[in-house]
């Protein structure tokens, strides 16, 4: 009996390591979802921001030439035929040109109105508020020595306390940069640390896309 129980005993010593592994790995990649979840999300937001920005910009961009184009249709009269006018006479020829001259008149001084008015539309102004991932990528080029993710994190809730930066965006959005050869990692024991790479061209054209997006 006591063979069997010790039998027992190590099937249920090893099932719970196995079980502990396991809940252990769960954990981890529940963090890792949560954190691609949380940027992809940040993303999200920042381009419903640029969209709602571009769409009022069209809307006050497109609203002023309808405006200048009625204006021009209604100030302009149409000229009336002169069907009983003979050829010969002078005086139907002189109405003629006054009218002519007349609509001329009617038609710059539309213009002018239009021209006048179009400037008084302002566009609204574009957020101009870095993405994380240039304040991520700003923050390793000034550091001289490697920066781990919880340190840039602080540092970067320290300089922006409005974004509210957690640790986890901060760490997947630096394997991001990792992904593209932007940034290098490097491990000392079981610490993971990040340094920034050279300037390269598609890292300068990373860097234009993101600034007109957001």
């Amino acid at each position: 009996m006591s063979e069997i129980q010790f039998h027992t005993t190590g099937l249920a010593s090893q099932y719970i390591t196995q079980v502990t592994g396991d809940l252990e790995r769960n954990v981890k990649e529940q963090e890792r979802i949560s954190a691609e979840i949380e940027a992809l999300q940040e993303q999200l937001g920042a381009l419903q921001h640029d969209h709602s920005v571009l769409v009022s910009m069209q809307e006050a961009l497109g609203g002023a030439s309808p405006a200048g184009e009625a204006a021009t249709t209604t100030a302009a009269p149409t000229v009336p035929r002169q069907a009983t006018a003979e050829p010969r006479q002078s005086k139907p020829k002189k109405a003629a040109t006054t009218s002519a001259k007349a609509a001329t008149a009617s038609k710059k001084s539309a213009a002018k109105a239009s021209s006048a008015k179009a400037p008084s539309v302002k566009a609204p102004k574009a957020d101009t508020k870095p993405t994380l991932v240039n304040l991520i990528r700003g923050h390793l080029e000034q550091q001289s020595e490697p920066r781990s993710a919880t340190e840039i994190s602080a540092a970067l809730t320290k300089a922006h306390p409005d974004r509210g930066v957690k640790t986890t965006v901060v760490r997947t959005t630096l394997e991001g940069l990792v992904a593209k050869s932007q940034a290098q990692r490097t491990k000392q024991g079981s610490s993971v640390f990040y340094t920034a790479t050279a300037a390269s061209e598609p890292a300068a054209a990373d860097s234009q896309q993101e600034a007109v997006a957001g």
